[in-house]
């Protein structure tokens, strides 16, 4: 239902021209955000959020409207966001795939996660026994967790989560980048 009377426009925003704007800003951003480029992924939500600002920024231009809400930069925030993250996801699980089984760097992935897991474990035994807890249960709580985190679900588990939450994140600051694009990149347009 369009409420502005122009063609193409649900909720006051003309969904095409933001649409291919976020597109277009979305596929740079997921490649800076996914772990190809080492320094892109530790910025990667400064790089969404300048993606996201910048998609309602050119949305802005292309379309003739002078102000635009915060809500609608929000939204345009949040479509470039949900793509940036899709792709970033993608790219990291086939980058993932390749290395474990097309590169056959499997067991050296295998033997950094143990490592991981060792150390985080060591970690959480010093604190459990500063807590108060017995030798007995922190070793078996360590066994417990030792046999989860190296299962192959545990593993899955632990990578799938880990994925799912910083796509959250480029979602969360893209929001914010589309509602900081809104307010101070969408001017108005002076009249000629």
């Amino acid at each position: 239902m369009a409420t502005s009377g122009r063609a193409g426009m649900a909720d006051g925003i003309a969904w095409r021209p933001a649409l291919k704007a976020a597109l277009m800003l979305a596929v740079p951003a997921a490649v800076l955000c996914s772990g190809l480029i080492p320094v892109g992924q530790s910025l990667g939500v400064l790089w969404i959020a300048a993606a996201a600002a910048w998609a309602v920024s050119l949305y802005s231009k292309r379309t003739s409207s002078g102000w635009l809400p915060t809500g609608t930069g929000v939204r345009i925030g949040l479509v470039t966001g949900l793509l940036a993250s899709w792709l970033t996801l993608s790219v990291n699980g086939v980058s993932l795939w390749l290395a474990r089984f097309v590169l056959h760097q499997g067991g050296q992935m295998d033997s950094l996660w143990q490592n991981e897991v060792e150390t985080s474990l060591q970690a959480s035994q010093q604190m459990v026994a500063q807590m108060g807890m017995t030798s007995a249960q922190a070793a078996e709580s360590t066994q417990f967790s030792r046999a989860l985190m190296l299962s192959a679900e545990g593993r899955a588990g632990i990578a799938l989560s880990t994925f799912l939450a910083g796509a959250v994140f480029l979602v969360l600051f893209a929001m914010i980048g589309g509602a900081l694009g809104a307010r101070w990149l969408a001017q108005p347009r002076r009249p000629s």
